[in-house]
């Protein structure tokens, strides 16, 4: 769907680009786990063109099939608050831009802040941070860690949050974190950040393709690997006790119920996989429940507890950490409002002292969380102790710049902007319905698939 452009002699915002593209991910199973057995990978995906040629912004957020209109359809409602920006303005303080879509009282009314408008906010907002990464020449990654803390501060929305975490607090992770980065980022580029792979791990796989690749992922370097359960008990024994024989004792085993249990069933089930001595148990429960995270968590140690890919906003995650209801604490790039948003959980985080290991997969997913983890460990945080960003091996290829994995760790990318741009090739291929490869599949006899 193309945004109506809007002429201009000055270097502004002059059209909203909107694509619904899906990947048939469900043919081969990639990606099924206990909620969702069949998920075609999507990205309801933006371009934010202006006036100054070449200078575009791109950004999306992830579904898996049905409803990615619905999302691009709430991406496109956004077009009269960003159509007309001066490009020079809204890279210089993309909050502007933040507080106006946050503040809109009717958007707010859909929300306030979760669910399919608050994802498109941060759809647009991760293309803001793009295109204004692109006119610095810098990575997204790098932008935030050069950046002044005073500035970072102010991109962030305290509302909400400010009893678990002030400003004057924020400016002081933050200047504290500069300490050391130009050592930090010097040591990014040289050795990279540490990964985990879940490419092993899909609920569909049969018990030879999760041996198989599970043994792959120890001879790539990983030192961590990830198994979806949740759906049959004997099941996942057998496949953790597949897993483990697998990776040997040393490496650590993940698993993820993808909010599929009770809390009384999430610490029996996580007790039955005990012998397997799995790190952490990944969304063992609804991401809304704090205190049922919190139960669950007390009731499976040793194991962790980690959450966060559908944790919907940064009130949320303050909850999950005052009321000590996470070991890890699992942000995603598009799942709340963009970077701004993720500054703000990012710093909550590092207040807190919780280690960040971020959910990515998906659609680009990967792509956009490494510069927020890279950023974290060069000006916030300062480690990359117990952090790691998960990695699967789908989809990399239609993206410019691809996120690169060597001996188990992410490279820092040194491109600039946030990694987000497709190839013009796979948008004309895989645009729902009318892309190439969708108009051939849909014109064959009709089949039951997951779109």
């Amino acid at each position: 769907m193309k945004g109506t452009e809007l002429p201009t002699t000055a270097a502004r915002i002059i059209a909203v680009d909107t694509y619904d593209i899906r990947f048939p991910t469900s043919r081969e199973l990639d990606g099924s786990d206990a909620m969702n057995i069949a998920p075609d990978y999507s990205a309801a995906y933006l371009v934010l063109r202006t006036s100054a040629g070449g200078q575009d912004g791109h950004g999306f957020t992830f579904t898996i099939g049905r409803g990615n209109d619905v999302q691009v359809a709430a991406i496109a409602s956004l077009r009269e608050h960003i159509i007309g920006r001066p490009v020079a303005e809204l890279c210089a303080d993309p909050g502007s831009l933040y507080r106006d879509l946050i503040g809109d009282s009717q958007l707010r009314w859909l929300g306030p802040e979760k669910g399919v408008m608050h994802m498109a906010i941060g759809a647009v907002m991760n293309a803001v941070w793009d295109l204004a990464a692109k006119r610095q020449g810098k990575p997204l990654w790098l932008l935030l860690a050069d950046a002044d803390p005073a500035w970072l501060v102010a991109q962030v929305d305290f509302r909400y949050i400010a009893d678990a975490l002030t400003p004057e607090e924020a400016l002081e992770l933050l200047t504290k974190g500069r300490q050391g980065a130009d050592e930090r980022a010097a040591d990014l580029r040289r050795r990279g950040y540490p990964a985990y792979t879940t490419t092993p791990g899909w609920l569909g796989y049969s018990d030879q393709k999760l041996t198989r690749l599970a043994k792959q992922a120890v001879a790539d370097g990983f030192t961590q690997i990830k198994l979806k359960v949740g759906a049959d008990r004997a099941d996942d024994i057998r496949r953790c006790r597949t897993a483990r024989e697998a990776i040997g004792p040393d490496i650590r085993l993940a698993i993820d119920a993808n909010q599929r249990w009770n809390v009384a069933e999430a610490i029996e089930w996580t007790g039955a996989l005990a012998e397997f001595e799995p790190y952490w148990i990944e969304e063992p429960t609804s991401p809304d429940d704090v205190l049922g995270h919190a139960a669950i968590r007390r009731g499976v140690q040793p194991v962790k507890v980690a959450t966060g890919e559908h944790v919907q906003n940064r009130i949320i995650f303050k909850q999950l950490l005052q009321a000590d209801a996470i070991d890890i604490l699992q942000l995603d790039s598009a799942r709340v409002g963009g970077v701004n948003e993720n500054l703000a959980i990012l710093l909550l985080a590092a207040k807190f002292g919780v280690p960040v290991c971020p959910h990515a997969g998906g659609v680009g997913l990967c792509e956009l969380v490494q510069h927020l983890s890279m950023f974290d460990y060069v000006a916030l945080s300062g480690t990359t102790e117990d952090r790691t960003i998960e990695f699967v091996d789908h989809l990399h290829q239609h993206f410019r710049n691809p996120v690169v994995i060597s001996d188990g760790h992410y490279r820092a990318p040194g491109e600039p902007g946030f990694s987000a741009t497709m190839h013009q090739a796979a948008i004309d291929t895989f645009t729902y319905p009318g892309g190439a490869f969708w108009a051939a599949d849909l014109a064959e006899p009709k089949r039951e698939e997951c779109l």
